[in-house]
């Protein structure tokens, strides 16, 4: 897999590109300049600095796509960077697919226990105006 490789999730690499401004990967990712000026304060991504413009490397896009999609499924920042963070070690990424098959294992565990809760909430609800319905009628 190419270098733009994100684990377990992987994002095509463009071709056609040597680097990205940030109004290309606002447009591409559909995030403000803001919130890619947040991930590069928290040191999510390290775009180089020309003058007073951003220029942003085919692996700060990968990372942008990677943090992106770890946020939609619920993991923390500092998660995300934990994940990320692990693509440098050196191994070939395997302790990165490691830890990331582990919390992704994890996150859905949690999510299929809040799962759970929901529909139990929702069943009791449903009997709940069921009942309403019931003593509603009769007055």
């Amino acid at each position: 897999m190419s270098g733009s490789d994100l684990a377990l999730a992987p994002i095509a690499e463009r071709a056609d590109r040597a680097h990205f401004t940030i109004s290309d990967l606002s447009a591409e990712f559909g995030v403000t300049a803001r919130a890619l000026r947040f991930y590069e304060d928290e040191g999510l991504i390290a775009p180089e600095r020309r003058g007073l413009s951003r220029i942003y490397s085919h692996r700060d896009r990968a990372r942008l796509a990677w943090i992106l999609r770890g946020k939609r499924v619920g993991f923390s920042l500092g998660e995300i960077r934990e994940m990320i963070d692990l693509y440098d070690i050196g191994d070939g990424r395997q302790v990165q697919r490691q830890v990331t098959l582990e919390k992704c294992r994890d996150r859905i565990d949690l999510l299929e226990r809040q799962k759970t809760d929901i529909d139990a909430a929702i069943a009791e609800l449903q009997e709940f105006v069921a009942l309403l319905r019931t003593i509603t009628h009769k007055d």
